[in-house]
């Protein structure tokens, strides 16, 4: 979170409505695309957003900053995100949405193509990574969204789901490789006796591997070429899951408003 957004932090904490208006409109989109990321619901990840957000404005005075504001965010709403969860996989005849509403669905073709950035070949990797992002085993997924799509850290991962930073690591790994794979299929590389090059970037990029083992790394990719699409794949699906983009339907952000309105004047 940036300093502006600590500051109204501050001052939502003593009191100053305005302030906690305008940061939880400010986080609002953060929510929403974790919410709807994990839940894979639009339904539940509406009322995610909007139970996470009254959750938060009832909270705030009690956020004392001994955790990262971003780590409060993202344990509210992953909270609602675990009960919607289970209650949906209780509830006779639910349906899982394989497509989400085009105007409403992360990282469309729509959104994409408001970036002259992104070519078409971007466009594609996103519509296939959130694909694969759903198909991964909920805690893979919630590792994978918030330290590669939320940018916490792995600390700061590790508060959020009340695990280990070891344990996040581990969790990481495994769902780099999966989704790497699930893109782009299983490698060759093996075959020729090569090292797992995918888990070896991914721990590099954790600040794992020794400089010696970086180096040697470093010297097998530009020897290697099937070694060195590896690391380009998971370097790409990493750059287009930061990137994706998530508007909140209007209409949502409407009733949220509404509610928080309502809790405000009530309190």
């Amino acid at each position: 979170m940036s300093a502006p957004e600590k500051a109204l932090v501050e001052k939502a904490r003593e009191g100053d409505t305005h302030a906690l208006t305008t940061l939880l409109e400010r986080v609002q989109p953060q929510l929403y695309r974790f919410s709807l990321r994990m839940c894979r619901h639009k339904e539940d990840a509406e009322d995610v957003l909007q139970e996470s957000m009254l959750a938060l404005s009832r909270s705030v005075s009690e956020f004392r900053g001994t955790s990262t504001v971003s780590t409060w965010l993202f344990t509210v709403a992953r909270r609602f995100c675990m009960k919607k969860r289970g209650k949906s996989a209780r509830t006779p005849g639910a349906v899982e949405h394989t497509e989400l509403l085009q105007e409403e669905r992360l990282s469309t073709e729509v959104q994409r193509g408001e970036n002259p950035e992104l070519n078409a070949q971007d466009r594609e990797l996103s519509r296939d990574l959130e694909e694969a992002i759903r198909s991964l085993a909920p805690k893979y997924r919630e590792v994978f969204l918030l330290r590669d799509g939320e940018g916490l850290t792995a600390k700061e991962v590790a508060e959020v789901l009340g695990i280990s930073v070891a344990a996040v690591k581990s969790r990481l790994h495994r769902a780099r490789g999966e989704l790497r794979t699930a893109l782009r299929g299983a490698s060759d590389s093996r075959k020729n006796g090569c090292p797992d090059m995918v888990l070896m970037l991914s721990q590099y990029l954790e600040g794992e591997l020794t400089s010696d083992v970086c180096s040697q790394m470093e010297e097998h990719v530009e020897a290697c070429s099937p070694c060195k699409d590896e690391c380009d794949d998971l370097k790409g699906l990493l750059r287009v899951c930061k990137e994706s983009s998530c508007e909140v339907p209007l209409d949502v952000q409407r009733k949220v408003r509404a509610s928080l309105k309502k809790a405000l004047a009530q309190a």
